[in-house]
Protein backbone atom coordinates (compact mmCIF):
# COMPACT_ATOMS: atom_id res chain seq x y z
CA UNK A 1 0.00 0.00 0.00
CA UNK A 2 2.71 2.53 0.95
CA UNK A 3 4.45 1.63 -2.01
CA UNK A 4 1.54 2.54 -3.98
CA UNK A 5 1.24 5.57 -2.39
CA UNK A 6 4.81 6.67 -2.88
CA UNK A 7 4.34 6.30 -6.71
CA UNK A 8 1.47 8.61 -6.70
CA UNK A 9 1.70 12.45 -8.03
CA UNK A 10 2.58 14.85 -5.67
CA UNK A 11 -1.12 16.51 -5.23
CA UNK A 12 -2.76 13.03 -5.31
CA UNK A 13 -0.15 11.54 -2.26
CA UNK A 14 -1.16 14.65 -0.04
CA UNK A 15 -4.75 14.44 -0.83
CA UNK A 16 -4.55 10.78 0.28
CA UNK A 17 -2.70 11.28 3.24
CA UNK A 18 -4.89 14.20 4.43
CA UNK A 19 -8.20 12.39 3.99
CA UNK A 20 -6.96 9.20 4.96
CA UNK A 21 -4.47 9.59 6.97
CA UNK A 22 -4.92 12.39 9.08
CA UNK A 23 -8.86 12.00 8.51
CA UNK A 24 -9.36 15.16 7.44
CA UNK A 25 -12.91 15.78 5.58
CA UNK A 26 -12.72 17.28 1.85
CA UNK A 27 -13.72 21.01 3.14
CA UNK A 28 -10.48 20.96 5.66
CA UNK A 29 -8.26 19.56 3.07
CA UNK A 30 -8.94 21.65 0.27
CA UNK A 31 -8.21 24.33 2.88
CA UNK A 32 -4.54 23.13 3.67
CA UNK A 33 -4.08 22.31 0.23
CA UNK A 34 -5.33 25.88 -0.92
CA UNK A 35 -7.85 24.14 -3.89
CA UNK A 36 -11.54 24.05 -4.25
CA UNK A 37 -13.22 20.78 -2.54
CA UNK A 38 -14.43 19.84 -6.00
CA UNK A 39 -10.59 19.33 -6.71
CA UNK A 40 -10.35 17.43 -3.61
CA UNK A 41 -13.02 14.96 -4.66
CA UNK A 42 -11.53 14.58 -8.27
CA UNK A 43 -7.98 14.42 -7.11
CA UNK A 44 -8.98 11.82 -4.52
CA UNK A 45 -10.78 9.89 -7.27
CA UNK A 46 -7.87 9.68 -9.61
CA UNK A 47 -5.27 8.90 -6.92
CA UNK A 48 -7.52 5.66 -5.40
CA UNK A 49 -8.09 4.24 -8.71
CA UNK A 50 -4.40 5.12 -9.48
CA UNK A 51 -3.21 2.86 -6.56
CA UNK A 52 -5.97 0.31 -7.29
CA UNK A 53 -4.66 -0.63 -10.65
CA UNK A 54 -1.15 -0.23 -9.31
CA UNK A 55 -2.05 -2.98 -6.21
CA UNK A 56 -3.41 -4.97 -9.34
CA UNK A 57 -0.40 -4.62 -11.01
CA UNK A 58 1.43 -5.82 -8.28
CA UNK A 59 -0.80 -8.82 -7.50
CA UNK A 60 -0.72 -10.33 -10.63
CA UNK A 61 3.16 -10.25 -11.06
CA UNK A 62 3.11 -11.95 -7.47
CA UNK A 63 1.05 -14.85 -8.99
CA UNK A 64 3.07 -15.38 -12.13
CA UNK A 65 5.97 -15.49 -9.73
CA UNK A 66 4.40 -19.24 -8.75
Amino acid sequence: MLGALAKLPRRQHAVVVLRYFRDFDVHTTAELMGCSEGTVKSQTSRALSTMRDLLHDSLETMESLR
